[in-house]
């Protein structure tokens, strides 16, 4: 992932409203036409879902979810993925934004907390509908804007706590443990890692040996678990990751070092080969956000706006920036994840929100 780019954002930022207003009528920014009156034909509404890349299973998933929710209403998802760039992030919105945005709807995961604001602020200037996900300043709120819907993400205080209290489970109450960190620019990660401090707080016998990020890359996770694996040799009992990709990265790191199945190694995202891993021993527990759901229900949100089927004065204030319901996945459980299914009664307009646990602090 190329994080290096970011100063590039505060450039992008000035002009990304800009841009977007250059390639919009006076109408479509921000007047009383069909896209802003909710009023848009189900036809005419244009869904585009954006994430890093498809090379993450997760990821690639919440993309077929928002598939799989066009499909259901007749239309098709324009599917973009930015690397983990954060400049090429706001250049595809921004160039996207110059195009035709009537009646748009855009499913969003930024990069990291510092990308939403210039992603929303360009939406809410070119009067197009935006759901984000995951990351966001913690002094950004959805209420304050009249197109931005809504911001979905998940308790990761919580998820962490989770897997590092099955983590400590696994190798006996005791012993030693490296961590490897998500982007550390996110929400995500931080609340993640928090978690992580909250379990070893309940587990005082568990030892942190070594913390370092692998930006949720499981190529970055193998060569950084094959570090700290030589650094801390047999002390290591555990790995605590905080996503299935690094998590999976790390097990073939245990692979290549003849350690596979003596390590405990969990993570979050209940991605298919995580779940394997877990089905057949070398992975202790992982967290399931549901990546489908979180890709139908950002577009299902927009789309039930624009249509007019609900309006945002509607939607309750803890439903513009919430938590949504999590399932921390385990050897017992395993096998009623390893097949799901969307569901696409979950994104009825009457449903859109029925996996709310609670509003964000």
């Amino acid at each position: 992932m190329n994080l290096k780019s970011r100063p590039a954002v505060a450039l992008l930022s000035l002009s990304l409203a800009a841009i977007a207003l250059a390639g919009c009528s006076e109408e479509s920014a921000g007047s009383d036409d069909g896209a802003s009156a909710g009023n848009c034909d189900p036809a005419d509404v244009q869904l585009l879902g954006q994430v890093r890349n498809e090379s993450n299973p997760y990821e690639a998933a919440w993309l077929d979810g928002g598939d799989a929710f066009a499909e259901s209403v007749g239309l098709t998802q324009e599917r973009l993925t930015y690397d983990g760039d954060s400049t090429k992030q706001q250049d595809q919105i921004a160039q996207r934004l110059a195009g035709d945005t009537e009646c748009l709807v855009m499913n969003i995961l930024p990069n990291g907390d510092s990308d939403t604001p210039p992603i929303v602020e360009g939406a809410e200037e070119a009067g197009v509908h935006v759901v984000t996900q995951w990351n966001k300043p913690a002094d950004m709120d959805p209420t304050e804007y009249d197109y931005w819907l809504s911001h979905i993400t998940y308790n990761g205080v919580e998820s962490g706590q989770q897997i590092g209290d099955a983590l400590a489970e696994a190798i006996g109450g005791s012993g030693g443990i490296i961590a490897l960190q998500g982007v550390l620019d996110t929400a995500a990660a931080k609340d993640r890692f928090a978690g992580l401090e909250e379990s070893l707080a309940a587990n005082p016998d568990v030892t942190l040996l070594d913390d370092q990020t692998a930006n949720f890359s499981r190529a970055e996770a193998l060569e950084v678990t094959k570090t700290l694996l030589t650094k801390h040799g047999d002390d290591v009992k555990g790995i605590w990751a905080a996503n299935d990709d690094m998590a999976l990265g790390a097990l073939e790191a245990l692979q290549q070092a003849g350690l596979e199945g003596e390590v405990a190694v969990v993570g979050i995202d209940a991605v298919p080969d995580a779940l394997t891993a877990i089905e057949n021993g070398t992975m202790t527990a992982t967290v399931s956000s549901d990546g489908p759901w979180q890709g139908g229900v950002g577009l299902a949100i927009g789309y039930c706006v624009a249509t007019g089927e609900l309006s945002v004065d509607d939607i309750d204030d803890e439903h513009r920036a919430f938590y949504a319901e999590q399932f921390l996945i385990t050897e017992e459980n395993v096998a009623e994840f390893t097949s799901p299914e969307t569901d696409t009664a979950d994104f009825e307009c009457d449903n859109v929100f029925d996996r709310a646990v609670g509003p964000l602090p």
